[in-house]
């Protein structure tokens, strides 16, 4: 396709701003072959097949070979479904099954580029692990392209395809785009991993865990970081990847002090998950994942933000001592900005059908309940914005609210009665039933005492959050009753070096208080660091 700057872009400006700077990283050519069908999922197909035209405008390194799939290569590949994209095919076993768009799209560029490189970017305790894979892997990764966990697994097992391209073979499905895949896996969640069409693991996991099962075909637990390890020093360590934990960063690494960011899961915390965010000032409505994606992209240029490392234990000496399941870090302070999850019910059938049928993330699961009944459980926002997101997907929605009124915003309750949406006030889950998934749940009405049974398919719980307390009680800080972390104005808590912010603290839980409270916290530390209040003066010299 020649590459032709006049022609009309798709890519708007700023996107194509950003590829060109990521394409920087590009070392040798890389082909991507472009396998379509006319007349099958032809809306994707075709903006495939434009997606990768103006790729290949952006970069000389980057070439594209399109074919149809009455190609004998497609026969010979097993190429089967419009629109397949093979990347390096003469060198790698890499392939995306449907339009790499939405959140696929960070994968897919993160695969494209690790071909060009031929850097696999493995730890290197991942690296020695795969050099004992003797058999072949093949590898599914089922994802939807707006689920904000889904790149991650995706791009773990492109590392392994890249290092390992004799025994590895990679697959990513988007089922939004061919339902029938999920469909003998009983699949309700995404990201779901399948190896050798035998292990199944649902969500996204460490490198280091999904390597060991990728060579054992068994569960694995998530490893520890070995005590003789060589500490990384740094004078700040950030433990999580939130807003607080990503304005705390920013804000850090400006005063000078080297500082890391350490995420178990993915960037971006509970927003990342919430379908659209229209109180961050100065934007009438963005979506929380593009949000958090702005936020985190000016964190990078500051601090080193490392995903997929759960922090184990943090023990305060001489330094704070920071123990991941990767690395040990020596600080000068940590900063606690871990968040908080999502409350259960606590109900019968919740545990056995959570995976199928029973989510805590409607942007993340809604597709699989198009057409479908579902209930939404919660009375705030984002009960609220859950239910107007799966209305919006075509799921016929009826909210559980235990109070006698909703308590979310006025704007998303008007939404609500707009979306004549049924609401079934005084009301609480009493079980969650069904066979292989959810079919059914019951509910009971607080005044009368009765119960009633709903037909649903899905039961989306949103009835508020705990904090991510677990290293905070480790270390003795205080916390409140409801297991909050106590802070003063400045974002101390009662042990010198250790401060907190955002979600973990409680309070106005709301997206600005969190990166107010990274800020603070940020300031406060460079402060400790400067002039240490805990250390009596005359022995500070």
């Amino acid at each position: 396709m020649p590459k032709d700057e006049t022609e009309e872009w798709t890519l708007p400006e700023d996107a194509r701003a950003v590829l060109r700077e990521r394409f920087q990283e590009l070392k040798d050519p890389v082909v991507l072959e472009v396998y379509t069908k006319k007349g099958e999922n032809e809306e994707y197909s075709t903006l495939t097949v434009k997606f990768i035209g103006e790729l290949t405008r952006l970069s000389s390194n980057i070439s594209a070979r399109f074919k149809t799939m009455d190609d004998p290569a497609a026969k010979t590949l097993g190429v089967s479904r419009s629109p397949t994209i093979l990347i390096q095919p003469e060198r790698n076993h890499i392939r995306v099954v449907g339009g790499p768009f939405g959140e696929e799209g960070r994968s897919f560029i993160g695969a494209l580029i690790m071909a060009s490189t031929g850097d696999s970017e493995l730890s290197k305790e991942s690296a020695e692990v795969l050099s004992q894979l003797h058999d072949a892997r093949r590898v599914q990764v089922l994802v939807t392209t707006v689920c904000p966990y889904c790149p991650g697994q995706v791009l773990n097992a492109v590392r392994a395809a890249i290092q390992r391209p004799d025994r590895v073979w990679v697959e990513s499905v988007d089922v939004s785009q061919f339902p029938d895949v999920a469909k003998p896996f009983n699949m309700t969640g995404v990201p779901l991993t399948v190896i050798n069409d035998k292990l199944l693991t649902p969500g996204y996991e460490p490198e280091e865990q999904f390597i060991e099962e990728l060579v054992t075909l068994k569960p694995a637990a998530p490893r520890v970081a070995p005590g003789e390890q060589q500490a990384v020093e740094v004078d700040i360590a950030i433990i999580g990847a939130g807003p607080a934990g990503l304005t705390a960063g920013i804000y850090a690494a400006r005063s000078g002090l080297r500082t890391i960011v350490l995420e178990r899961n993915v960037v971006g915390g509970q927003v990342s998950i919430t379908p659209v965010v229209e109180n961050w000032p100065g934007v009438q409505s963005i979506p929380g994942r593009q949000l958090m994606e702005l936020i985190s992209m000016q964190a990078r240029t500051y601090v080193p933000i490392v995903e997929g490392e759960d922090v184990l234990e943090v023990k305060i000496g001489r330094y704070v001592e920071v123990i991941s399941t990767k690395q040990r870090y020596q600080a000068k302070v940590v900063i606690l900005a871990m968040g908080a999850v999502a409350r259960k019910l606590g109900v019968p059938g919740e545990e056995r059908y959570t995976g199928h049928g029973v989510s805590y993330c409607a942007t993340c699961d809604g597709f699989f309940f198009r057409e479908k009944a579902v209930a939404v459980v919660g009375c705030g926002n984002t009960a609220l914005t859950d239910a107007l997101y799966l209305k919006n997907l075509g799921a016929s929605v009826t909210v559980v609210c235990h109070g006698p009124r909703l308590t979310a915003d006025a704007a998303l309750q008007e939404s609500v009665r707009q979306g004549k949406i049924p609401v079934l006030f005084d009301t609480e889950v009493e079980s969650i039933t069904g066979a292989a998934q959810v079919s059914s749940v019951v509910v009971k009405d607080l005044k009368s005492g009765t119960t009633q049974t709903l037909d649903v398919a899905g039961v989306f719980v949103a009835v508020g959050s705990v904090p991510s307390n677990r290293l905070a009680v480790q270390l003795g800080v205080t916390v409140t009753p409801e297991g909050y972390v106590v802070v003063d104005r400045s974002g101390r808590t009662n042990i010198p070096r250790v401060l907190a912010a955002g979600d973990l603290t409680g309070g106005v839980r709301q997206i600005v208080t969190a990166t107010g409270g990274g800020a603070t916290a940020a300031v406060t530390a460079f402060q400790d660091i400067s002039h240490p209040f805990w250390i009596p003066q005359a022995s500070q010299g």
